[in-house]
């Protein structure tokens, strides 16, 4: 009996078995209450919706209009197929990468996201954390919970540092000399939202959400209500300040952000290769492929399709960097194919933050990691150097 018994937990025991069960149903609506139970960083999502108020899920899910972008940015990895190598010896893999002079394990870059502690009480901090851990890149935004040398302390080096300038070049100039006392190497100027965005799903979640959250987030038509709890815009003069973005930013503000700081100057929106042309005359030291997450413009337009047009102006003279939509390792892989050079996620890591802190940040790190360390050992890319355009086929144009 005691035989028979152990057999039977065995073969209940088999993937097979787990399979078939979840085939029928029977682990339907099963959410992960480990980061160790992640089979994926998909895993996450569902975990961090039933941890967060609506409200706070809402912001951390919403798109613009329609979501259109949103979902493109993950359909577009599907237009690119995979073209994999055989009989090369893949025993050592190799996924770091080398950018501004650092040196870096994996292209996985943590871009910037801002009130972290609306996702979790450590906000920025456990996120720091997570990184130092997995000495990965981590990109600071203006608009965080934790101040710049705080966050600098707790990862064991400065952050790159997100810029939002608002509409006074004074605060935007205070704020940029902060970041760089802090020793932040690299500023990352966002220019995408510069007419705002209509964040229609946020605004729905919101309506779901019985709580009052003033207190917690200020009055968003009063901007200094707004970013009180925001510690980078401590000690600033902001009477005249009404929105974090610059409506009328031109490229001739980008020579002025040029000869305000020596940090290196990443500019973060930039879908087209005319754009890409015109911030190479204007001596920008790298470009981030973005659309905000499906965040910024109703365009339909993927962060991954926009890619190679911008890739293809640079020329290699400058780092091209992209996010939006990555959520495998294969992703990973695509974007490095197409000619990037790091590969951002946001979402992602914030699922695994609101989930479970630091250990949930931690392990999307992981697994993105280990699935690009096997998609590389399957199409026979020892390196990230060997990674090219051949590795990767357009559907789109076959």
């Amino acid at each position: 009996m005691n035989t028979r018994r152990r057999l039977l937990e065995l073969l209940l025991a088999t993937p097979l078995v787990a399979l078939g069960r979840r085939l029928l149903g029977e682990d339907a609506g099963a959410v992960i209450n480990s980061p160790e139970r992640a089979l994926d960083v998909l895993d996450f999502e569902e975990a961090a919706r039933r941890a967060l108020p609506p409200a706070h899920f809402g912001y951390l899910a919403t798109g613009t209009d329609a979501d259109e972008t949103l979902r493109r940015n993950r359909e577009g990895f599907d237009r690119y197929e995979l073209r994999v190598r055989r009989l090369v010896d893949v025993r050592r893999i190799d996924t770091s990468v080398t950018l501004f002079g650092r040196t870096w394990p994996t292209p996985i870059l943590l871009a910037p996201a801002g009130s972290q502690r609306a996702f979790h009480p450590e906000g920025e901090v456990a996120t720091a954390r997570a990184a130092r851990g997995k000495n990965q890149m981590l990109v600071l935004s203006t608009v965080g919970t934790t101040p710049v040398e705080e966050v600098a302390a707790v990862l064991g080096e400065p952050p790159w540092y997100q810029l939002y300038t608002t509409e006074q070049e004074a605060v935007a100039r205070a704020i940029v000399k902060r970041a760089e006392r802090a020793g932040c190497p690299v500023l990352v100027l966002t220019v995408d939202l510069q007419a705002g965005s209509n964040r229609l799903a946020q605004e729905r979640a919101a309506r779901q959400d019985a709580r009052e959250c003033g207190a917690c987030h200020g009055d968003p038509d009063d901007f200094r209500d707004y970013v009180r709890r925001k510690p980078m815009f401590d000690g600033l003069d902001l009477s005249r300040v009404a929105s974090l973005d610059m409506p009328g930013m031109t490229w001739d503000y980008i020579r002025r952000l040029r000869d305000l700081t020596t940090m290196k100057l990443v500019v973060k929106g930039i879908v087209t290769h005319e754009d890409a042309e015109l911030g190479l005359e204007r001596g920008v030291d790298g470009i981030m492929v973005s659309n905000h997450g499906g965040r910024a413009e109703a365009s339909g337009r993927s962060a991954i399709e926009c890619l190679p047009e911008v890739v293809a102006a640079v020329k290699g003279r400058i780092p091209v960097l992209v996010d939006g939509g990555v959520r495998r390792g294969t992703d990973v892989f695509k974007a490095l194919a197409l000619g990037a050079s790091a590969v951002g996620i946001a979402r992602p890591y914030l699922w695994g933050l609101a989930a479970f802190g630091q250990p949930g940040v931690e392990s999307v790190l992981e697994i993105l990691s280990r699935e690009l360390s096997m998609v590389m050992a399957q199409a026979g890319a020892t390196s990230v150097s060997r990674i090219s355009r051949a590795h990767v086929q357009d559907r789109a144009r076959l």
